[in-house]
């Protein structure tokens, strides 16, 4: 078909809309990198502003500030707060609702409330809060894809909502925030005011289409224009009921609560632009720089101190008592009961974490006259400096003890909670801090509650943490040491303060115990980045080999017998039950399906396998995992992205009656009657004709003009075949065609690995060889007979699937020109197989492209062989 040439106007050719194009290209290139050096340079300006606040900072009046704050503040923050939560669970619902998924409210509010909790505390909330929804979601039978969608949803209701909360405060309060944006009021409110105008017109677009093209190709499906309205009122109320909550908390000022609003609108922004947990740090020195003027920074700083404990930990700690309502009356009976069980380490990691945070402030900071009084009539002064030492070693201990719990440690279990107890009981001689004491032991009685989830058998000194985890404790030291220095910032420094040991010596104290924690915690940092990450992955040697066979041959899966290539690393558990089989390509650590054997040791085996790539500075890849193993994945923080479907036959009722077996019955009566039969080899006989197989194997790969393949695929190899019983079809006694059998001592699953027959074999034998082994195979009891995966198949087709399925979609219906995807497909499809989905564990973001890359590469023997198939 002819086209006619494109006009001068043509868009085309037009200079001006090439120039747009160019610009839009390259802000969608660039987008991202763009928005966090704003987030960055825009964060570093605040905290330059910031520096002249908080130089006239003094800790008593902070104190005074703290402990001033009316009780019926704090109850009206806290019902803030609750209102704030409860608004939250909107998002959830409106998906759920969005998807036409249907699901028990209690579920849904028990999934969102902890989402929540754990993002708002530890930041990335899409990750954080995502993992939390995809362990709940799945166990009350949501479908992989539905769930990731729920996240994008909320994702994007947060930042439609934050965005006309701050434009609407900033139309309402944009004279209050000179301070902050130096441009004059008329300007904010005009720019506010045009964001508002954007957001309702493409509100009343959606109303008028569902659809909307752009260019020639690109078509996005419009939300409804009712649930955008109803995101919209949802996020508002949410956001309103967190600013009150603070509100509540700051002093009396003469800024109206909408210029409050706007401050407190950009301080989230950034907060969560900045992608530290929390927004820590960023948030508070954006309140401060812009409330600054108006009131004290003690007592605005205190309000902030306040707020992150009724805001953050407050609802924290009620997630965690949740967990063990479900735990003590016997709720973890439900799949949603057990999984929310499962969530448990997280969130005990954090308040371990917290609570380390704690013990080294209290640790810093001095006590009242009154308690130094107490303390100095019925405690020895050697106790006292004890209790003072310990403690900041037990906060830094815990700190490290923290990531260990996250992995599910039962070393990091019995550490910790030896750890909160002790520091219960010295924080009374520290200082006489009952508060203190009562929460560590609350912590520790948690930790009791869920001694059940710390079940990997590990030691602390193996665990290598990761640079992150090093940064994130290098600045609670740092930030320890700060407010050591804001607490005694009156004392002028003398050498002699470091020998002086006195009851009312409290910046000795400090000193002394800041030090230690300091030069402890460096040096194990220092440990940390200089150990030995063990060795590379090496081939297995010949009693790991035979090891991996004998676990292989005692449990169900067929697939499992690709370990016999002798291709692949093999990593076991301690216990040498079960073992994960994995090759390296590139950064990715890439592990065949799921671990092999006991199926207990499976979870630990995971974690494993995710440090030690995490250890050599690669990425953990689980290739062709099943359904029912992806919580394993999940707890160990990586993402499930569907690969395709597995085809298996149950042999039961296997037979070639009826009209849908038709076409395979009149190949297996074709196949004999041009003479062919089948004869099975018992494992170790294939000698005699592996020169013949050798030739049919050869003279197949010239004629499809493709390589050797390797890893997920069986190699012509006479060790391998040796191994496994190999199937070869005659015709008037001549071996015209070939395959080798997978199949282990339980009568579980066979199947077929190589497959391969001579260019003038006739076109049924590949039909017969299968049939006829369907045949033996049933005759000997087997439950199944597997196909092995079809690539790409069974993406979901509807038009809200994930961007991930749509592509392999698109791919699988266009990429027959580079593998014959729809192909492989049909063939399996004439057997009438059971499909069951397929998946790659991996970590998010690029992380999966990538891995596909390696898995292509590791598949083919090198570039070389994905390039030349």
């Amino acid at each position: 078909m002819r086209y006619p040439p494109a006009s001068r106007d043509s868009p085309a050719k037009h200079p001006m809309s090439q120039r747009l194009q160019g610009l839009k290209d390259f802000i969608a290139r660039w987008r991202f990198p763009l928005l966090m050096l704003a987030a960055i340079v825009l964060g570093v300006a605040v905290l330059g502003g910031l520096r002249h606040l908080v130089q006239s900072l003094d800790y008593e009046a902070l104190t005074r500030a703290m402990k001033a704050t009316p009780g019926d503040r704090l109850v009206m923050a806290v019902l803030a707060t609750l209102f704030s939560y409860l608004a939250l669970t909107g998002y959830d619902f409106s998906a759920l609702r969005y998807l036409g998924a249907r699901m028990r409210p209690a579920t849904v509010m028990l999934t969102a409330f902890i989402a929540y909790a754990v993002g708002n505390s530890v930041g990335l909330g899409v990750m954080t809060g995502g993992a939390v929804r995809m362990r709940l979601y799945t166990a009350a039978g949501l479908e992989t894809s539905q769930i990731f969608r729920v996240i994008g949803f909320n994702a994007g209701a947060f930042g439609l909502g934050v965005t006309v909360f701050g434009a609407a405060g900033m139309v309402a309060g944009a004279e209050n925030v000179g301070t902050l944006l130096p441009l004059p009021p008329l300007v904010l409110q005009g720019a506010a005011g045009a964001t508002l105008l954007a957001i309702g017109g493409f509100i009343a677009l959606c109303g008028m289409r569902a659809r909307l093209r752009i260019g020639h190709w690109t078509t996005f499906n419009l939300p409804p224009a009712r649930l955008l309205v109803q995101q919209v009122v949802i996020s508002v109320i949410d956001l309103a009921a967190c600013a009150a909550a603070l509100w509540c908390l700051m002093p009396e000022t003469a800024v109206s609560f909408a210029g409050f609003l706007v401050y407190f609108a950009i301080a989230i922004s950034l907060g969560v632009l900045s992608h530290v947990p929390g927004g820590l740090g960023v948030f508070e020195a954006v309140m401060l720089l812009a409330y600054g003027p108006h009131a004290p920074t003690e007592a605005i700083l205190g309000a902030l101190i306040l707020f992150r404990g009724v805001y953050f930990l407050l609802p924290l700690t009620l997630a965690t008592l949740l967990l063990v309502g479900h735990e003590l009356h016997r709720a973890t009976d439900t799949p949603v009961g057990r999984a929310a069980a499962r969530l448990s380490p997280v969130l005990l990691a954090i308040l371990v974490f917290i609570a380390g945070i704690w013990l080294l402030a209290s640790g810093v900071t001095p006590t009242t006259i009154e308690t130094t009084d107490i303390l100095a009539l019925h405690v020895p002064l050697s106790l006292v400096e004890i209790a003072h030492m310990l403690g900041g070693l037990t906060g830094l201990t815990l700190l490290f003890v923290a990531r260990g719990l996250l992995h599910r440690l039962d070393a990091a279990w019995w550490a910790a909670l030896i750890l909160t107890f002790l520091a219960a009981v010295l924080a009374l001689p520290k200082g006489i801090a009952w508060t203190e004491a009562t929460g560590l032991v609350i912590l520790g009685t948690l930790l009791w509650v869920f001694r059940a989830e710390f079940g990997r058998h590990s030691t602390l000194r193996s665990q290598t943490l990761e640079p992150e985890w090093l940064v994130a404790i290098g600045l609670v030291v740092a930030a320890m040491i700060w407010l050591l220095f804001l607490s005694y910032r009156d004392i002028t420094y003398r050498h002699d303060l470091w020998w002086q040991f006195a009851f009312d010596a409290h910046v000795s104290r400090s000193l002394r115990a800041t030090s230690v924690v300091a030069v402890v915690a460096g040096g194990i940092g220092l440990w940390q980045l200089f150990r030995p990450a063990g060795s590379a992955a090496l081939p297995p040697t010949t009693e790991k080999l035979a090891l991996a066979a004998d676990i292989t041959h005692r449990q169900d899966s067929a697939e499992a017998c690709l370990v016999l290539m002798g291709d692949k690393s093999l990593l076991f558990s301690i216990d040498e039950t079960a073992f994960i089989m994995y090759g390296q390509s590139g950064r990715s650590w890439i592990a065949l399906g799921d671990p092999v054997g006991d199926p207990s040791r499976a979870p630990n085996l995971v974690w494993r396998f995710v440090e030690t790539a995490s250890a050599h500075g690669g990425r953990a890849v689980f290739y062709q995992v099943t359904p029912a193993a992806l919580p394993w994945y999940l707890d160990a923080g990586l993402r499930a992205f569907k690969l395709g479907e597995a085809a298996h036959i149950p042999l039961t009722d296997f037979g070639l009656e009826g009209p849908q077996r038709a076409p395979l019955r009149h190949a297996y009566n074709r196949a004999r009657r041009e003479g062919l039969s089948l004869e099975i080899l018992p494992p170790g006989s294939v000698g005699a004709v592996i020169e013949t197989l050798r030739v049919i194997s050869d003279t197949w790969l010239a004629n499809q003009r493709v390589r050797e393949k390797g890893y997920s695929l069986g190699t012509f190899d006479p060790a391998y075949l040796e191994r496994l019983p190999v199937a070869i079809v005659r015709r008037d006694g001549q071996i015209i065609a070939f395959a080798n059998v997978l199949r282990t001592g339980m009568q579980r699953e066979v199947r077929i690995d190589l497959m391969r027959a001579l260019p003038d074999a006739p076109p049924s034998t590949m039909d017969f060889l299968l049939i006829e082994l369907m045949r033996h195979y049933q005759a000997e009891g087997m439950a199944r007979f597997g196909l092995g995966m079809a690539p790409l198949a069974g993406m979901a087709q509807h038009e809200r699937a994930p961007a991930w399925q749509q592509a392999g979609r698109l791919v699988y219906e266009h990429g027959e020109r580079y593998y014959n995807f729809q192909g492989v497909r049909r063939f399996k499809e004439k057997f009438n197989p059971v499909w069951e989905p397929r998946y790659l564990a991996a970590p998010g973001g690029m992380a999966p492209l990538l891995a596909l890359a390696d898995v292509a590469t590791l598949i083919g023997g090198g570039l070389r062989g994905v390039i030349t198939k």
